[in-house]
């Protein structure tokens, strides 16, 4: 990141609250917090946002069929989202709702304002199959061969004729072609750049940007001066990114923010925000975001979650029996970032009581062990072997980090582990008997210990803390004050 610019604004994707969240929806929030407390750790002013995309046909089915008000459904949904990041220790600066009528109704109108003055909106009638899982019109050719969504098989599509306003998509492709060519707008992992690259070979068509009252069944945004149409959830869900920054409400504000440094988002979702969303902005003479970080989906015990196989993962259920660090390590750790990953219990525990108890925790109790009779330990008695180190690890950790590539960064850190339980094999400070010979052995230990605990905070904070309070490495001294197993071994 240039140095002059101190800001970094990123975003998760904004959850449907049809439904409440799933170990999905966790997996990206974790990830989404680590980047962001790498940014803060590096001085960086940061906003990370999330929000309710609550204007979905979806949604208001949901209440429907729960026989609830839609206004009080939603909310109710939205606050679990916000309380699973809470449980997770994610720290959202913003949660920006989109049945926000204070900002983000008057915010999405006046992108559609805009985009209308470009001469990019217009109105037709129109007849399409479309998928309400989604949200969106699906052409034949872009459906299973059961004439199913990819993403939501076993869904009937509706056959929907209505007459709605259009977005010319089409007179953006060759600036989003170079867009994403160049890397203005870069997408990670570079395959996921790869797929949208060969989506813009083919033409674009006009995209369909607002819905009739009656099929809306009158929520959402109003179209600016149809009161008989609501602006397509996409349309407005994606403005979620501007609006929570002040977009249509607080110049100031949406100026020191905007654009978005990176949106993290789900693969499922890639062109939403790889074409429609900077075409929408293009249009409007907005700045575009500078990156997309795109993560896999979770399976469950080798099958994708599902309603009808009833295989889903509560969160809270696992936050509760396990705590917010183990739960966050195995989903950034087991999951490859960029990359489909598997979630099973055994493979959980097996994580837990691998790389936790007798990898990270054993290492702290070791050392903390060995070293509290000896505490304090000046600086001046240790010749610390891994400080030389420190630098290239850490820019191999930032590439890491910067390439969204979560788990082979956390690959790195439990490299280092297992390095200072050998050093602590190999130097036997049981059998040591020259005072000033153990000093060293145990302030070398400390200060990898150190490192660790700097680098693994973003990942797993309330470890680094319960680290901190056991081996204390200040710029005179090391304290050490053995303390509570970190990581009990589940039996």
């Amino acid at each position: 990141m240039n140095e002059k610019n101190k800001k970094f604004y990123l975003t998760t994707a904004i959850p449907y609250v049809n439904a409440k969240p799933h170990i999905g929806h966790a997996l990206e929030f974790v990830q989404a917090d680590v980047i962001a407390r790498v940014h803060r750790l590096r001085g960086e002013e940061v906003c990370l946002l999330s929000g309710g995309d609550e204007n979905a046909l979806k949604n208001v089915q949901a209440a429907e069929q729960e026989g609830a008000p839609v206004q009080e459904f939603i909310d109710r949904n939205a606050e679990s989202f916000a309380e699973l990041a809470r449980q997770l220790d994610v720290q959202f600066d913003v949660f920006q709702k989109g049945s926000d009528r204070t900002h983000h109704f008057p915010s999405s109108q006046e992108l559609w304002r805009r985009c209308a003055a470009a001469g990019d909106i217009y109105k037709k009638s129109y007849e399409g199959l479309y998928c309400v899982g989604c949200e969106t019109f699906y052409a034949v050719d872009e459906l299973n061969g059961s004439g199913e969504c990819f993403e939501h098989p076993g869904k009937k599509l509706e056959l929907v004729a209505e007459e709605n306003y259009f977005f010319r998509l089409s007179r953006y492709q060759n600036e989003l072609i170079k867009l994403i060519e160049t890397d203005a707008l870069a997408i990670m992992p570079r395959h996921r750049k790869n797929e949208v690259t060969s989506f813009l070979k083919q033409p674009l068509q006009d995209i369909s940007i607002s819905r009739t009252n009656a099929r809306a069944k009158n929520w959402g945004v109003p179209v600016p001066g149809d009161d008989t149409q609501r602006i397509y959830v996409w349309f407005d869900a994606l403005n979620i990114y501007q609006s929570g920054v002040g977009f249509g409400w607080d110049e100031e504000r949406y100026q020191k923010w905007w654009p978005a440094d990176a949106h993290l988002i789900g693969k499922g979702i890639l062109r939403f925000h790889a074409v429609y969303w900077p075409a929408f902005l293009l249009s409007a003479q907005l700045p575009v975001p500078k990156a997309l970080y795109v993560h896999g989906y979770i399976t469950i015990d080798g099958q994708k979650m599902s309603k009808t196989l009833g295989n889903g993962i509560d969160p809270f259920g696992l936050i509760e029996k396990y705590g917010a660090d183990p739960v966050r390590y195995y989903l950034l750790r087991e999951i490859p970032s960029g990359e489909d990953g598997d979630f099973s219990i055994k493979k959980f525990e097996e994580r837990y009581n691998g790389d936790l108890a007798n990898g990270l925790g054993n290492l702290v109790a070791r050392v903390a062990t060995l070293g509290e009779k000896i505490s304090p330990i000046s600086l001046n008695d240790v010749y610390p072997k891994e400080q030389p180190r420190t630098k290239v690890i850490d820019e191999a950790y930032e590439k890491r980090v910067a390439e969204f590539r979560l788990n082979e960064a956390l690959e790195l850190i439990w490299g280092l582990i297992s390095l200072g339980d050998k050093n602590i094999n190999d130097g036997k400070p049981w059998a040591v008997s020259d005072e000033a010979e153990l000093r060293r052995i145990i302030g070398d230990a400390c200060h990898l210990i150190s490192t660790v605990s700097r680098l693994v905070a973003p990942f797993i904070p309330e470890t680094a803390r319960k680290i901190n309070e056991q081996i204390s490495v200040g710029e005179m001294e090391i304290i050490i004050k053995r303390g509570a197993n970190i990581f009990p071994r589940l039996r």
